[in-house]
């Protein structure tokens, strides 16, 4: 089936149950930027060693998404949706014995396991929020969606801030092991709910004679010439490395003598889920703009915004460099949806693969957290944030290659457009008005443009097809053959 073909209470049923998915992995992402500095204090190790637990987390979006991929196409969305679940709650209740046992590495490890099913996640909801519904909302309906990761994400950095950085349990894991048994409970109840809830199946045989029936022929290309999408990979890996190494450093940031705040490290994470918070407004504020504005131009303007803001973190000190971390926040909220939008249109049967290869791009993760480290080891975890900036640079490239690839096909427009309707009415324009018969009329030649006199003009008989409709024939028969 297809979007179309749901009723409006299907519809919204489906949308919210899968919405549902974004706040799991947004709570995990939250904790996991405070373990990283709760981690360097129990254990004793460096910036750079606490960032395996980033390493671990991200490496897995890299190596398992294009099986999650393979595994949907063959069994659908609900299915993937099951077995992201269960690899997310096995991650999780195994957090306890590496707790009880104080093993750095179990965590590493688990951790693995988690983003494992969480990529299986994001593949499934992120493609099922996308194709549920008109593309021309495709970016604000993820918006929406992953607000909920948003709120999830400073829900994480709260908790920590209240369990994790006060009295005994500073120095202590049981606190640990405690939030991960929840955590696994509730993956545990949602793998429950979605086995007895229905979920109606989009199939890309449906996505693909839909871009058939607009006139589109995108996915008859093989994949690898599918540009925005591979481009589209690039950017989010930039964009997602970007965007982990700014958070994974912000109590560090705040705490840093160099930086000049004086902030203690309860504080710092209070402040940094005040960032979460910041982060989640802003995404959905995007939800109401990116009903109006062209999502390429609203990526572009803010990968801008978030460079120069960047930039000024990590050069301004005290306060005014912490205000400037908020607005980078702020500004990074509507990157990600955009990108796997933009990046996963128009895709038809290759809609599983974009999915997958668009979430690899989280393994971005993997890797600027640890240049960070190592920049901010060198020369202070303020100089650190050049870092992220360069992420950003990359996305805002890519964003300014979207606006004038849609231009070339569409014309530029600030307004946000339905390209599927668009193209439905370049085609019933042209088989209205086909190229062959405009040029014949413009150049004033009308029923029979190969005879010019009477005696060749009195051969043709009432039945027999006029000069212009020979052409329109040929025009729409060299169409089938296309």
């Amino acid at each position: 089936s297809s979007a179309a073909e749901l009723s409006r209470g299907a519809w919204l049923f489906s949308f919210l149950l899968v919405t549902l998915l974004f706040f799991t992995w947004g709570f995990a992402y939250g904790l996991l930027d405070v373990l990283n500095k709760h981690f360097q204090v129990i254990f004793g190790i460096s910036k750079l060693q606490s960032t395996l637990l980033q390493l671990a987390y991200f490496g897995s979006y890299f190596g398992w998404p294009p099986f999650a991929g393979m595994f949907m196409r063959r069994y659908g969305y609900k299915k993937g949706i099951h077995l992201g679940l269960t690899f997310y709650s096995l991650g999780a209740v195994f957090f306890w014995p590496s707790a009880v046992f104080a093993k750095y590495g179990g965590f590493v490890g688990c951790t693995f396991v988690i983003g494992c099913g969480l990529s299986t996640l994001e593949v499934a909801a992120n493609s099922y929020i996308t194709v549920l519904g008109t593309p021309k909302f495709a970016a604000a309906r993820l918006n929406f969606a992953q607000g909920f990761q948003g709120i999830a994400s400073f829900a994480g950095p709260m908790i920590a801030s209240r369990w994790f950085f006060t009295g005994a349990n500073e120095y202590s894991l049981a606190t640990v092991q405690w939030v991960y048994l929840a955590v696994a409970g509730f993956g545990l109840l949602l793998n429950i709910l979605f086995f007895f809830c229905p979920l109606p199946e989009i199939t890309e045989d449906a996505l693909s004679d839909q871009l058939r029936d607009a006139g589109i022929s995108q996915d008859t290309k093989p994949f690898w010439k599918q540009w925005h999408c591979i481009f589209g990979w690039v950017a989010q890996t930039a964009y997602v490395g970007a965007q982990v190494a700014l958070a994974s450093f912000v109590v560090n940031y705040m705490t840093d003598p160099l930086q000049g705040s004086n902030y203690d490290d309860s504080t710092a994470s209070q402040l940094l889920s005040y960032c979460q918070i910041t982060f989640t407004v802003g995404r959905f504020l995007s939800v109401v703009i990116l009903q109006y504005i062209d999502p390429a131009i609203m990526l572009s303007i803010h990968a801008l915004f978030c460079a120069v803001f960047c930039l000024l973190t990590a050069e301004l000190k005290g306060k005014a460099g912490v205000v400037c971390l908020f607005v980078v926040f702020y500004f990074e909220s509507l990157a990600y949806p955009v990108i796997f939008t933009l990046g996963t249109k128009s895709l038809g049967r290759y809609t599983k693969w974009g999915s997958s290869l668009i979430v690899m791009g989280v393994g971005g993760g993997a890797w600027y957290p640890p240049a960070q480290a190592a920049l901010a080891d060198l020369a202070g975890t303020p100089r650190s944030y050049l870092v992220p900036m360069s992420g950003y640079l990359a996305m805002l490239i890519y964003g300014i290659g979207m606006v004038i690839d849609q231009s070339r096909q569409f014309g530029f427009r600030i307004r946000t457009y339905d390209e599927l309707e668009v193209m439905k009415l370049k085609v019933a324009a042209t088989a209205a008005f086909p190229p062959t018969a405009m040029i014949m009329m413009a150049e004033g030649r009308h029923d029979h443009p190969s005879t010019d006199n009477k005696e060749e003009r009195g051969n043709t008989t009432p039945d027999s097809p006029t000069g212009l409709e020979k052409a329109d024939i040929e025009y729409r028969e060299s169409g089938k053959a296309a």
